[in-house]
């Protein structure tokens, strides 16, 4: 009998599938029909990569947060255009970051390549050690060597350490079995569900001396992106736990304290992954929404453009698109340097002349709170329901 089946007897790399409720599997099932969606998506090249780097910065600063990085989302946009100065005490914060980017960066460069790296005990190694590079840490951490001591946070204790190796190779074993073994086209499905195990496990074993969360993190990120998940969604388990932080924690616990019961822990992660791929095909929908848009008006002013007040009613309607909110006439003007410009020697009945022409080209529509674009008119297979009386 080895040390940990004493100690940590709800490490057991077992897991029963067949008690698994049928909601879990239904919201496996969306999560793949979404990542699929994700995948095929046209976008325009421009929205395409700020969806990637908006995922990105999420995604790198969850997987830092939970270990007490303390950058903003909006100082990790900065540094990833380059932009961000930080002064000599916070430095190493931006190191964390570009060592999850470059775990990941890694990762997706290798899959693109045709060559995934396997899931194994060296390549876990492999990403502590670049999670830890270039960073300061506790005597006797080594950057991608199992530690050789006893660690522990908060009340959990990690497993013990000379059984960490075995540990690890056993997981890795497990994880590459027939457990997670899925028919065709059931692939993303049983990643997901690994990728959960095995952060779930890491974190039990807790392996390495530094950086356990972060490398789990990334071990999870590389099962996803090598399944088919693509990289904005792979990044919002990361996402989840961070924004769920003492549920996490809790969950955590309360997987060790059931005796290895870990179903609650999958389902917890599985419904945040599925609320953040909803959430993410919510921005994707708005922006083609928004593209649509835009070349319906284009269409619908093809021939109208001959005169100046075709052009600045066209150019008004765009302007009016851009706001959620209807928009008080008093402050049509102001909607945009453009349109304050061409409306600046303009009267208040010029502008009402051209709100009227887009009311009557069914561009447009007054509501009690002021003016609005009528987007909602290139939408097709809406569900019916009672008109909204505001």
């Amino acid at each position: 009998m080895r040390t940990y089946e004493k100690t940590h007897p709800w490490i057991k790399f077992s897991v029963n599938l067949s008690q698994v409720h049928p909601q879990l599997w239904i919201n496996l099932g969306e999560c793949k029909s979404k990542c699929e969606h994700i995948s095929g998506v046209p976008l325009r090249p421009t929205t395409a990569k700020e969806l990637h780097q908006l995922y990105l910065a999420k995604g790198v600063l969850a997987t830092t947060a939970i270990e007490g990085n303390t950058l903003s989302e909006e100082e990790v946009l900065k540094h990833l255009e380059g932009k961000l100065k930080l002064p000599p005490s916070r430095e190493y914060l931006a190191q964390e970051i570009d060592n999850i980017i470059k775990g990941c960066n890694q990762i997706t460069d290798a899959i693109a390549s045709g060559s995934p790296p396997s899931l194994c005990l060296e390549r876990i190694k492999e990403l502590n050690a670049i999670v830890l590079e270039k960073l300061q840490f506790e005597e006797g951490v080594i950057p991608g060597q199992i530690r050789k001591y006893s660690v522990g946070v908060a009340r959990y204790r990690g497993a013990p350490w000379e059984d960490c190796e075995y540990l690890v190779g056993r997981l890795c074993e497990w994880l590459n079995g027939e457990d997670f073994k899925s028919r065709p086209g059931g692939e993303i499905i049983y990643a997901i569900i690994k990728a959960v195990v095995c952060h779930l496990y890491l974190a039990w074993i807790h392996p390495f001396g530094d950086g356990n969360g972060r490398t789990a993190r990334l071990v999870e990120f590389q099962i996803l992106i090598a399944s088919g998940v693509p990289a904005p969604a792979a990044h919002l388990l990361s996402n989840h736990y961070n924004l769920t932080r003492s549920e996490y924690y809790r969950q955590l616990d309360q997987a060790s304290r059931s005796g290895g019961e870990i179903l609650p822990f999958i389902n917890y992660a599985v419904q945040g992954f599925l609320d953040g791929l909803r959430s993410q095909l919510e921005i994707i929908r708005d922006q083609q929404w928004d593209i649509v848009w835009r070349n319906y008006v284009h269409e619908q002013f093809r021939a109208r453009t001959k005169t100046a007040s075709q052009r600045r009613q066209r150019e008004l309607i765009l302007e009016l698109s851009r706001k959620i909110e209807p928009t008080p006439f008093p402050e049509i003007r102001l909607l945009s340097p453009a349109i304050t410009e061409a409306y600046a020697r303009k009267t208040s009945k010029t502008l009402q002349r051209d709100i009227n022409a887009l009311i009557k080209m069914g561009l447009a529509e007054k509501t009690s709170r002021g003016v609005r674009a009528k987007k909602e008119i290139i939408l097709s297979y809406l569900p019916v329901k009672a008109e909204d009386a505001s």
